[in-house]
Formats: C-alpha cells, structure tokens, sequence
C-alpha cells in the first residue's frame, strides 16, 4: 500500500482524523494525500434562483446583487479556510514525523471529487462526521454513506476520539468480502504486531456451515503469522460485534460493508451503519 486519501473539514474530527492517519502512515511507510473540499450549494443556489415574483423587479435585482456580493465574499472566506485546513494538517503531520504529504482542495461535492483521487489511492480515511459534529451527535455525516456505498477501495472510519490501537477484531462472515479481509491483512502489515481476534456470527442454518469458514479463515490467518482469538457467536450481529467490542476492549474494527439485503436496509438500516453508530472506535471497511 502506498497512498493514503484523507479527507478533511476541519472538523472537529480533524485532529484524530490527522493522528489515526499518521499512525498508519508509518505502519504502512504510506503516502498521504490530504483533500479538503468546499461545498458550492449555496453558492448554485444563489446563481440559478429566481427572486423575480412578487417582491417587484427592481427590488429583486438590487437584493440579487447584494447576494451575490456576499457569496463572493463568502467563496474567498472559504478559500482561505481551506488553505488554513490544509496547512493545519500539513503542520500536524510534520510533528507526527509524517513528511511524504500532498495537499489538495477542491470545489465542489466530496463524493463527486473522490472520483478523481480513488484510482491512485489504496485506502481513504474520513471521519465519521463531519463540521456540524455537535449537532445531532447519534448520526453519522451525510457524506458518509454515500462514499462507503460509491467506493471500491477501503475505508477507514475515525471516530471523534484517539485512542492506541492494540487490540483488533475481525467480523468474519465467509463472504467475498470476508475473504478480500483475510487476503489484505496476509499482505498488508497494518495489524501484524497487534492482538487479534475473528468473530463470526450465526444467523439460522447449520452452526457446523459457520464453524467451518471460522476455522478456514482462523488456519489462513495461521499461515499468515497471526495467532488469532475466535468466537462462533449467535444473535443479531450489530448487537452481538458491539457487545464483543464493549467485553473484550477492542480498539480497532475490520468489517465487510451492507452484507445485508436492501429491503433490510430500507427498514432498519444496515448492520455498518447501526455498528457505526454504536460504537466508538475505528472501523475498517471492505466492500
């Protein structure tokens, strides 16, 4: 692995976003490219309204000519806010020894801009929310999702809070996905020195199918170097890999993304993200 996306706000995440980056960073001898990126919605809107109707023609020209001076003036405001983000992290970086740092700003979406930066990126970090961190603290930022759900390449989730990672899970479920985990952790050496557990849960059918994948996944792991933990456990899965997370002090989680049906997502939302909302750790996440 060799580049490393981080996308920043200057949130109140940034900090930790800024300090889980640098520590894999190192682990991995990576590249990190900082993005920021400057929403232009309100800046659309006010070039494509229409204020015309009922407040009279000429008041609604006069009114559109202070609108649009004060989105110039907010547009360099923000320039200048995202050079500030940018030398931030630069200046956060360079303390953490990290020197190998490009720094990029955009205008625009966050999801649109990814675009351009994922093909020469192996792995993206962000931050499970975003400016408006204070607000509405139990959801996670709307950019989130989207970019889970649009990306291929993995992506590392920050929570608001840095803590050292030494003890990672793994929740297994012998998918593809499952398996695209075990491939990235036998090649890349994020979590080698680390102590490491792989947890699987049953959700009806034979427990002997799970325990099955459980033990081929545990024997590649082996064969890896690692000397894993492992549990076979029951129950709905959010519950019971928060639980396991909660009992046995993980810091550090590794998950496939929406391995659950659309329908259940439209009715209860996805086992990522209620496993997001509930926990406050790092999440690693593969699709």
């Amino acid at each position: 692995m060799k580049n490393i996306l981080l996308c920043t706000d200057g949130s109140a995440y940034a900090d930790n976003i800024y300090k889980y980056g640098a520590w894999i960073a190192k682990k991995l001898d990576a590249q990190i490219n900082v993005l920021s990126v400057t929403d232009i919605r309100s800046q659309q809107a006010i070039s494509t309204g229409n204020l015309s109707g009922s407040i009279g023609l000429g008041a609604s020209d006069e009114l559109l000519q202070k609108l649009v001076e004060l989105e110039y003036e907010k547009a360099k405001l923000n320039h200048q806010k995202a050079k500030l983000i940018l030398k931030t992290a630069e200046e956060t970086f360079k303390k953490e020894g990290i020197t190998n740092i490009q720094l990029s700003h955009k205008k625009g979406f966050l999801v649109d801009c990814l675009h351009e930066f994922e093909e020469n990126t192996d792995l993206i970090i962000l931050g499970k929310r975003g400016e408006n961190a204070d607000f509405a603290s139990t959801h996670l930022g709307a950019n989130l999702d989207r970019i889970i759900r649009s990306s291929h390449k993995p992506c590392f989730v920050i929570p608001r809070d840095f803590n050292p990672i030494d003890k990672v899970l793994i929740a297994y479920d012998g998918s593809a996905t499952g398996e695209k985990i075990l491939k990235f952790l036998a090649e890349i050496p994020l979590v080698k020195d680390l102590e490491l557990h792989i947890l699987t849960i049953a959700k009806g059918g034979s427990e002997n199918t799970y325990q099955d994948k459980l033990n081929k996944a545990v024997s590649q792991l082996q064969q890896a170097g690692f000397n894993p933990q492992f549990s076979l456990l029951q129950g709905e899965a959010e519950k019971v890999i928060t639980n396991y997370i909660n009992q046995n002090n993980i810091n550090f989680l590794i998950m496939g993304a929406y391995g659950h049906s659309r329908i259940r997502h439209l009715i209860i939302g996805s086992t990522t993200m209620q496993v997001l909302r509930s926990t406050r750790i790092p999440v690693l996440l593969f699709r």
